[in-house]
């Protein structure tokens, strides 16, 4: 375990026990699966007609300028260069950037509305990528079974039920985990890059004049040429970067420099030769609009690249779906969401989980999509705009951090930041001209995440002030029972409790109805940090009352799964206490809040977070309790 306590400063990097080659080949594998697969159908729906831009030479070289010079801004200078420095212990995300915008706020006591807008940015860049989380899967693997069409046009009626048929089996699998596949991540996504770029290569030398996009008037020329269009053809070029903000959310896996290296010196080069490939074959023969991408290949080769294509979508669907078993653990050990099962699949890596509800719900939404849209190009309609805010908060949170806890030169830090939210804005326009061919979907997902993430958190803590008010103070309690001390019984037994400072609800269940107390007894709270982990001399903080009663928090962060019988077992081994696992006994109180305790709440959210709370999982799975040593007890606040 990382045991740092002293924050990060701007670049540096957590250290990996893997280095070198190794690690940036695997990183290709996590990170750069959704943005790899985009000249799929990036490029094809900047050509589309629909658009209204006649297609000729000028065009598609200020088409292609446009999306070269956006995968240096936008990914190379925003992310690998400015974003990757916002390293909180070595882990990245939208969750991780705000507790480090939160953190940074804090230290140099900011106002109270930019706590709140810290906290809203951070929600408001989770939601949205549970939309994308539906979107990936469902384009990704849809254009790449498309390919099948290019030289067997009569397969595609048979389309949409293989790609239904690789989904379902994508998700049937998550429930064994991701580190035996994840081994060949690596190797094929770098198999696919190379592959891309010797295709898009050849095409290039046939054409060289295509290399005049690289200047950047081209793309100046083509917004000012087609004003009218040019919001709507943003919309398409900006599918070029999705899954830029990967890289980011990512570095907790491999670390920036890994993934700096792989993008500058693998994924970008590739992902330029092809996308220049594409125009320049357009060039040559425009008939080939219908689907540049697999026509970069020759007859022969075309079934093998959409079984590569299918690989590499599947490894981009599956790299945005443990995205979002990862924010869903994340927002339940920030209170923003209600206890679920989770499952941890791998003994090695904590970051491993699977959560089966989320995984079935996100099952169910990407197949509807896949029977609803039924194509691609109709798919890029509702794909951008919920990574074009993810975006834009990104920007804002780290741009606070580099004005409040970095101190840069602040007039370049405004200026830096003002620059990047004006382009993440100007695609957040552009894609929302998608909004009423499908884009909505999205944002009705992230509206949804949105009400789910701020009723649990208000109707919780309205409950603890509710319970608060009725609770009794934990240490005139124990010097009452010298006075009048129950029976002692061997054993240990943990109350866990929200507040170190007041008598759990089951002690005082326990002492009414069954009159003992067992001879060690242990008040447990368990604290969710705003850092990924806790140093381990900082996660046990214990205080003995007197007759047997300790008080202890035990503290873990947002990157970490809360084991109660792991902490119960530092404590012992801290303090010489004898807990014996076998003689050791769990007490939790299942509370419920009636809807007489939440005036502040709507009708409407009142429904919603009792439909969570009967729905939240079971405290023993959430503690990782062992169920034949737990005793579960009701509370109605």
């Amino acid at each position: 375990m990382k045991t740092t306590s002293q924050p990060l400063s701007p670049g540096d990097s957590a250290s990996h026990p893997r280095a070198g080659p190794a690690l940036m080949i695997a990183a290709l594998g996590v990170v750069f699966g959704d943005i790899g697969t985009s000249p799929l159908y990036a490029f094809k729906e900047t050509l589309n007609p629909d658009h209204g831009i006649p297609f000729t030479p000028e065009a598609v070289l200020g088409l292609l300028s446009l999306v070269f010079w956006g995968l240096i801004v936008v990914v190379t200078l925003k992310y690998v260069v400015f974003v990757l420095r916002a390293d909180h212990d070595g882990e990245g995300g939208i969750l991780a950037l705000q507790a480090l915008a939160r953190k940074a706020a804090t230290e140099t006591k900011a106002a109270p509305w930019v706590l709140q807008l810290i906290a809203g940015l951070g929600l408001v860049g989770s939601a949205m990528f549970y939309g994308d989380s539906l979107i990936t899967p469902a384009i990704s693997v849809l254009s790449a079974v498309e390919g099948l069409e290019v030289e067997a046009p009569g397969l595609q009626p048979f389309v949409v039920p293989i790609a239904i048929a690789i989904l379902i089996g994508l998700f049937a699998v998550q429930r064994r985990g991701t580190g035996v596949v994840g081994r060949i991540f690596g190797p094929v996504m770098l198999l696919w890059f190379l592959v891309i770029a010797v295709g898009g290569l050849q095409q290039v030398m046939r054409e060289p004049q295509v290399l005049a996009a690289l200047d950047p008037r081209h793309a100046v020329d083509f917004l000012f040429t087609h004003r009218a269009q040019s919001l709507a053809v943003l919309g398409a070029v900006f599918l070029a970067f999705t899954g830029g903000e990967a890289l980011y959310a990512d570095m907790g896996h491999f670390g920036a420099r890994p993934i700096r290296l792989a993008w500058l010196f693998i994924a970008l080069p590739s992902l330029v030769l092809n996308y220049f490939g594409q125009g320049a074959l357009v060039l040559g023969n425009p008939a080939a609009i219908d689907n540049p991408f697999f026509r970069l290949f020759p007859p022969w080769a075309v079934l093998a690249m959409v079984v590569l294509a299918a690989m590499a979508t599947v490894i981009a669907s599956q790299a945005v779906i443990s995205g979002a078993f990862s924010i869903t653990g994340q927002a339940m050990r920030m209170g923003y969401l209600p206890r679920m099962r989770i499952v941890q699949t791998s003994g090695e890596a904590i970051g491993q989980i699977y959560v089966p509800g989320v995984n079935w719900l996100l099952m169910v939404g990407v197949v509807l999509l896949v029977l609803g849209f039924r194509s691609s190009s109709a798919l890029s309609a509702a794909y951008g705009i919920a990574v074009s805010i993810t975006m834009v908060t990104t920007t804002l949170l780290a741009g606070l951090i580099a004005y409040k806890l970095w101190r840069w030169n602040r007039v370049a830090v405004v200026i830096g930041t003002l620059v990047f939210a004006l382009v993440d804005m100007t695609f957040v326009i552009a894609n929302s001209l998608k909004i009423a061919d499908g884009g909505w979907l999205t944002l009705a997902v992230a509206v949804m995440v949105m009400a789910v993430f701020t009723t649990w958190a208000t109707g919780r803590r309205l409950g603890l002030q509710a319970a608060e008010a009725e609770r009794l103070p934990l240490a005139p309690f124990v010097e009452s029972l010298a006075a009048d001390m129950p029976h002692r019984i061997k054993g240990t037994a943990v109350f866990l409790n929200p507040d170190a400072e007041t008598v759990p609800h089951a002690l005082l269940l326990n002492l009414k109805h069954n009159q003992v107390l067992h001879s060690q007894v242990i008040v447990l709270r368990v604290q969710s940090c705003d850092t990924p982990r806790v140093d381990a001399r900082l996660r046990i903080e214990a205080e003995q009352l007197g007759h047997g009663i300790w008080v202890v928090t035990a503290r873990h962060g947002f990157m970490e799964r809360p084991n109660v019988p792991e902490f119960i077992r530092i404590l012992a081994y801290q303090k010489a206490l004898a807990c014996d696992s076998m003689t050791t006994s769990y007490f939790v109180s299942r509370a419920s809040v009636g809807d007489d305790r939440l005036p502040q709440m709507n009708p409407l959210r009142r429904a919603l977070f009792s439909w969570l709370q009967r729905n939240a999982g079971r405290a023993s799975d959430y503690f990782q309790l062992p169920d034949n040593r737990l005793v579960e007890m009701g509370q109605r606040t």
